[in-house]
């Protein structure tokens, strides 16, 4: 068999919403199972998010400390956003997000990695991108003004070789940047030549 992921769509007999917010909803679909039986799933509805890793001519990479809440945890994550600007590519929506969190510009961008963040539980969908020739943007041209979690945010680089070994050692949690961190490392062998465009179809 193939080794790729394929789209595909089993019945839906019944589906109920229990919750609906601004990025997720929760519902309960009952699906059609091989051999004519049908079994109920409860997943979260998600928007999408990006993130990024932005990585600099020196080969570090660009870290910030973020409160999360649900896991009672500061963690050392990727700058990443929601997909909340309808029709925006996502190439912007992670350009915009590497201005806002982390007031850098990149003038060279590739898609790095798409993940399907939890599908037991989720239908998120988050694609990491690579940006590279980094350029910070003057204090007079930053417009935007953190809030919440966002506020005295730490931003650090760190060797991308170290970062990969504080990933190995249990040091980085968030999914996006560990997941970000090891592809950037892998890809890094060919100096990311196999890598895709930044506006490659997602699946």
């Amino acid at each position: 068999m193939k080794i790729v992921d394929v789209p595909e769509e089993w019945e839906v007999l019944a589906s109920t919403e229990h919750f609906s917010g601004r990025v997720i909803s929760v519902r309960t679909d009952r699906v059609r199972m091989p051999g004519d039986t049908s079994a109920d799933r409860d997943y979260v509805t998600h928007i999408g998010s990006v993130a990024v890793v932005a990585l600099d001519d020196r080969n570090r990479v660009l870290l910030l400390r973020q409160y999360r809440h649900p896991v009672r945890h500061l963690l050392w994550e990727l700058p990443a956003g929601l997909r909340d600007v309808k029709g925006e590519p996502t190439v912007e929506t992670a350009a915009r997000e590497l201005a806002e969190e982390a007031a850098y510009r990149a003038t060279t961008w590739h898609t790095l990695l798409d993940l399907m963040s939890s599908p037991g539980m989720s239908d998120e969908r988050v694609r990491i991108f690579l940006a590279r020739g980094l350029s910070e943007i003057p204090e007079e041209e930053r417009d935007f003004q953190h809030c919440h979690e966002e506020i005295g945010m730490p931003v650090v680089w760190v060797p991308l070789a170290e970062a990969v070994e504080k990933v190995l050692a249990g040091e980085i949690h968030n999914s996006p940047a560990a997941a970000g961190i090891l592809a950037a490392y892998a890809a890094s062998a060919d100096g990311f030549t196999s890598l895709r465009p930044a506006d490659a179809p997602e699946a």
